[in-house]
């Protein structure tokens, strides 16, 4: 006679429960929303008073799914969502172009045409985030072991880039979404079972640090800015451990942040420009990085 397998609790699951309650007898009790199971109660989980219940979900969710995933350490690539690849960047070019010359005089349309220019100028950026995130996955994920997998926000631009970088040698990437009040998916190029989707940017920014062994800086926006200067922010405090932050493209950063002043006018010490360093190639960022943690593995 074989024996039964002994069960891993006596309880029976959630699931079990939920599944359980749907053969329950229609009553004007049962219809009631107030009979329904807590966590199968949509509504009752999207009152306000359950914010703390949603902002420790969407910390979880996110973590355990990384951990049965593997996922050992991370490598943050942040950047524009608005510098595409350099084909993407060339049409647009054509149709700002195109309106510019049926609207003649229209100083907004000739305004765009020099954005979308500049903007074209700018796709190495996509050409190198994209480089870069193929050399960290190829020289970093091996034996089944997810260590220095790359992170980005999952969006379109140099997001995508980093994404399409870790995809072209077959490695696995990682994308942090957020719901918008404007129509936006996640990029083709993130590994679908590491696609995530946030409503809290606080949550969603603590997942890019929670395992992070590096930050790459690609030029960017409020988004860029905010994501970078919080990590600062978090190393210069000791809220973090230190770790490298890296400004790609160093003629953009020094354009658009005066560090040096910030130092002249005392709102940071001369120190504090330890915490970064600027770089203007894949092979300089990547070289950075391995010298950091080979240094403090001997170390």
């Amino acid at each position: 006679m074989s024996k039964s397998a002994i069960p891993e609790s006596v309880f029976p699951t959630a699931k079990e429960d939920l599944g359980a309650a749907k053969f329950t007898p229609e009553t004007p009790q049962t219809k009631s929303a107030s009979y329904s199971l807590a966590y199968a109660d949509r509504d009752f989980l999207l009152r306000d008073e359950l914010r703390p219940v949603r902002l420790q979900l969407e910390l979880l969710k996110p973590d355990l799914l990384q951990q049965e995933n593997n996922i050992k350490s991370t490598i943050v690539i942040f950047g524009s969502a608005r510098i595409p690849d350099k084909k993407t960047a060339a049409e647009r070019v054509k149709q700002a172009e195109a309106k510019a010359m049926s609207n003649p005089g229209n100083a907004s349309l000739a305004r765009r045409v020099d954005i979308a220019r500049r903007i074209l100028s700018r796709t190495h950026y996509y050409d190198e985030a994209r480089e870069l995130a193929r050399m960290i996955t190829e020289d970093s994920q091996k034996n089944g072991i997810c260590e220095h997998v790359v992170i980005t926000g999952g969006g379109p631009g140099i997001m995508e880039a980093a994404n399409r970088g870790a995809d072209d040698v077959g490695g696995k990437s990682i994308g942090l979404n957020i719901v918008l009040p404007f129509e936006q998916q996640p990029n083709a190029y993130i590994t679908p079972e590491l696609c995530f989707q946030f409503h809290y940017f606080a949550i969603r920014k603590m997942h890019f640090l929670k395992r992070a062994r590096a930050l790459i800086a690609y030029p960017g926006g409020f988004g860029t800015l905010d994501e970078l200067f919080e990590t600062l922010t978090l190393i210069q405090t000791r809220k973090i451990k230190p770790v490298p932050v890296l400004l790609f493209g160093s003629e953009y950063w020094r354009r658009v942040i005066n560090f040096d002043v910030l130092v002249e006018e005392g709102a940071i010490d001369e120190d504090d420009l330890q915490l970064f360093e600027f770089v203007d190639s894949a092979e300089e960022a990547w070289k950075i990085i391995k010298k950091h943690y080979t240094y403090n593995d001997a170390h």
